[in-house]
């Protein structure tokens, strides 16, 4: 290791440590500031901790309406358990730390450090928002399922199965993999992983599938595209309300489903403009994985009934692993992404209420932050289309006969 890289390497340890340790200090005086009402750390020590007091005893809160997650969720609640020295909030956070630092250790193992210095600066935008969700983990597995594809498809595939059992999207990180054996071998390992370790926790655990039954009553999203576009309605005197309900502050009221349909036809008009890339794309980089997976979750999320804080933890993820690539067509879209955190951390936890009211410095916050995401989403599918569509053939040069009728030779 030359001493450039080791000491931008000890540059990059310090800043992890500074801007997580200014984090931590965020959700320790989480009533303190008040940032979101004091409620970002109560998703942890309350609505998770009960989670795992239902799962330690055999089972999926399947009756739960805020249980809205696949069954792979299950063990990464319950993995507090594994430092019973601390409380179920230390431990949580502690664990959620440590994800943290093996995403930014595997981008700094890639190559480029500008991928991990991304990361380390980006997650922090979010506040304290990050070490009180389970996202992080998530997306470990979805950075580390991506980087190990240039050594292993099988660990590729393996990882990304069980980062979709956890939360779906990182499925998506598939779609990128070059044709052949490799999506062959990717492909199949993430079947055989996902359905060993479905089959599992089947018999692990009741009432696995229980949570398909809650996403199916899943309204439209205050801070979802579609929920802009209602929040500027009730300007406009559209008489609908915000409610809690299913996790998440919704909107409820006339057109709402109407709304929530739309969302959903543009998430099928998407995965549609993905399958054709998919079948028309001809050449591959060594980024293009990357730049799939990015724009495919871009797509998947700007097109969704909800689009919460912590996407943006997926999003980070995603843009960074692109970033250790000099190969990658994403570069500006990793910009807007970045943009649009910090909006998002604008929107929430400091200035929630102001959406939840939706006055029009809430509709402004939720229009530009919005604006941004679908920006980067259209900007990374048309520039991950255009790197991989097929050359142009060379147009064969006309040449006139001269003035005797007779066409000369055209040397190749």
């Amino acid at each position: 290791m030359n001493a450039v890289r080791k000491h931008r390497l000890l540059t990059l340890a310090a800043v992890w440590l500074i801007t997580r340790s200014a984090m931590l200090w965020l959700l320790a005086h989480d009533d303190l500031t008040r940032l979101g009402g004091g409620a970002v750390a109560r998703e942890v020590w309350r609505l998770y901790h009960h989670w795992y007091g239902v799962l330690a005893h055999g089972a999926f809160p399947a009756h739960d309406p805020l249980w809205q997650y696949p069954p792979g969720a299950g063990p990464v609640l319950l993995s507090p358990a594994l430092l019973p020295g601390l409380t179920y909030f230390q431990a949580f956070v502690t664990l959620t730390l440590a994800a943290d630092a093996a995403i930014t250790l595997a981008l700094a193992r890639a190559g480029s450090l500008r991928g991990a210095a991304y990361w380390t600066l980006g997650l922090p935008l979010l506040l304290n928002v990050p070490l009180a969700r389970y996202d992080v983990q998530v997306t470990a597995l979805a950075v580390i399922s991506l980087l190990k594809l240039s050594r292993s498809t099988r660990a590729c595939g393996a990882f990304a199965a069980l980062g979709a059992l956890v939360k779906v999207w990182p499925a998506l990180v598939l779609l990128g993999m070059p044709r052949g054996r490799t999506t062959r071998s990717a492909w199949a390992w993430a079947a055989g992983t996902g359905a060993v370790s479905l089959g599992v926790l089947a018999a692990l655990f009741a009432n696995p599938f229980g949570f398909l039954r809650q996403q199916g009553g899943r309204g439209v999203q205050i801070e979802s595209l579609g929920g802009t576009v209602l929040a500027f309605a009730t300007h406009a005197g559209w008489p609908g309300k915000v409610r809690y309900q299913y996790g998440a502050f919704e909107f409820t009221g006339p057109h709402v489903r109407t709304v929530a349909h739309v969302s959903l036809a543009l998430t099928a008009v998407a995965f549609g403009l993905l399958l054709l890339w998919r079948l028309r794309a001809r050449h591959w980089s060594p980024a293009t994985p990357y730049d799939a997976a990015l724009g495919a979750v871009l797509l998947f999320t700007v097109t969704s009934r909800v689009i919460s804080p912590q996407y943006m933890i997926w999003l980070l993820g995603l843009a960074a692993v692109c970033l250790t690539s000099r190969h990658t067509v994403q570069r500006p879209v990793t910009a807007l992404i970045l943009a649009a955190t910090a909006v998002s951390a604008v929107a929430y936890p400091v200035l929630y209420g102001q959406v939840m009211a939706c006055t029009w410095a809430g509709c402004s916050l939720m229009l530009v932050r919005n604006g941004l995401l679908t920006a980067a989403a259209v900007l990374s599918f048309a520039r991950l289309w255009r790197s991989t569509a097929p050359p142009m053939p060379e147009s064969t040069p006309r040449v006139s006969p001269d003035s005797q009728g007779v066409t000369p030779v055209v040397p190749v």
